[in-house]
């Protein structure tokens, strides 16, 4: 079987996904809480003005700098972060969302790829569910545990976002069941 004989859930589960992300983020209750408010935020942005756009990590070393006494005196005082700073003004949501749109195809077409390879046209629907949803959930959450072990992401967003992943993993799954070509 070839991907092209599988166009039609390719892209019907990426719109299934980028409509249910939208309805998760902009109505779902369990992400409001993703993000808070600096203590001070004023004396914050003003410290960060003329920073450009790019990832930080504070304090900051070179690996043969680790052991020196001043960089580990800063990581014992504190403050430790990551930082990304975007560019100044209002973020293009329209760009933003088309990238996502693409994500959640290329998504798709991995999971096609997996599934297609794994099981053979005529395949019944729950047998198509569990390789097109573990694919799916994988691939949509898998990279977020490690944000929090290396990055300190809270543990609370990313069950978020692994709860993200596997509705987004299941709707594929729906789709491709669904969808799935007969022998």
């Amino acid at each position: 079987m070839s991907l092209t004989d599988l166009w039609f859930p390719i892209l019907l589960s990426a719109v299934f996904v980028f409509v249910a992300s939208s309805i998760i983020w902009m109505v779902m209750p369990w992400h409001r809480r993703d993000w808070v408010a600096l203590p001070n935020e004023e004396a914050a942005r003003a410290a960060l003005k003329g920073v450009p756009p790019g990832q930080y990590m504070v304090p900051w070393c070179t690996r043969s700098q680790m052991k020196d006494p001043d960089f580990q005196r800063k990581t014992q005082e504190g403050p430790i972060a990551f930082l990304i700073v975007r560019p100044s003004g209002m973020p293009g949501m329209g760009k933003q969302m088309g990238l996502w749109f693409l994500w959640t195809v290329i998504v798709s077409v991995l999971v096609a790829y997996v599934t297609s390879r794994t099981l053979a046209p005529g395949m019944d629907y729950l047998e198509v569910f569990r390789i097109a949803g573990t694919v799916g959930w994988l691939t949509y959450a898998g990279a977020t545990v490690s944000e929090a072990i290396w990055f300190g992401r809270s543990w609370r967003m990313v069950l978020g976002l692994q709860l993200d992943g596997l509705i987004y993993g299941l709707l594929t799954a729906g789709v491709f069941g669904w969808l799935w070509p007969a022998a």
